[in-house]
């Protein structure tokens, strides 16, 4: 049987879920107040008086969600070597040559990339949702503000969307990732396979 090793703990899988429950909430609700085409969406929440209302606090909920989440993995986030190196031959891996690519940690660089953009976007769309937000903040900034932070907003919730797009297609792409965030566990072979050094921090081979 296949040694197991520990990736996730149980505090990381169940931040991250409740992160993502809460991401599917403030994205829906604000889509609906967004564009007309996904009004319909107002029905999961009680209608459009309770979506506008609701999506403020979904979105805060989601910040200081992903505020726990960040202090638990950053460490692992930072930029090195070996990710410039994983970056140059990230073409290589879109082409499904694997074992081209250079040996990397816990996260790859592409990985790491997602993180440090969903931490720049929940910074962006925090600071402009205060500064829009009515009735409560709004009144005390300029409608020139305003309406700056109102852009900002929507094309920083835009690159989120996207950026989860490639987060979810990458986790289903690589076979036992999505594993790794459910049951916070990953065989030997997968970690020598796809985190190398990771594997060799956590007692693998020497």
């Amino acid at each position: 049987m296949a040694r197991l090793i520990r990736r996730y703990t149980g505090r990381v899988r169940a931040n991250h879920w409740i992160v993502a429950f809460l991401f599917l909430c403030a994205g829906l609700t604000g889509l609906a107040i967004f564009h007309p085409v996904f009004w319909p969406f107002t029905a999961l929440f009680g209608g459009g008086q309770w979506t506008k209302s609701l999506h403020p606090f979904f979105g805060l909920a989601m910040v200081l969600g992903f505020v726990f989440l960040f202090f638990q993995v950053w460490r692992d986030n930072f930029w090195r070597r070996e990710d410039s190196d994983w970056m140059r031959r990230a073409p290589k891996l879109l082409r499904g040559h694997e074992e081209d690519m250079p040996p990397v940690g816990k996260y790859n660089a592409g990985q790491k990339g997602v993180f440090w953009l969903f931490t720049t976007c929940l910074l962006v769309l925090l600071v402009t949702g205060f500064v829009f937000w009515q009735p409560w903040f709004a009144p005390a900034f300029p409608i020139v503000l305003r309406r700056i932070a109102v852009l900002l907003h929507a094309f920083a919730a835009a690159i989120l969307i996207l950026g989860v797009i490639v987060h979810v297609y990458a986790a289903i792409w690589v076979r036992g990732s999505v594993h790794a965030m459910t049951r916070g566990e990953v065989s030997s072979a997968w970690a020598r396979r796809h985190h190398p050094l990771w594997y060799r921090e956590m007692g693998g081979e020497k």
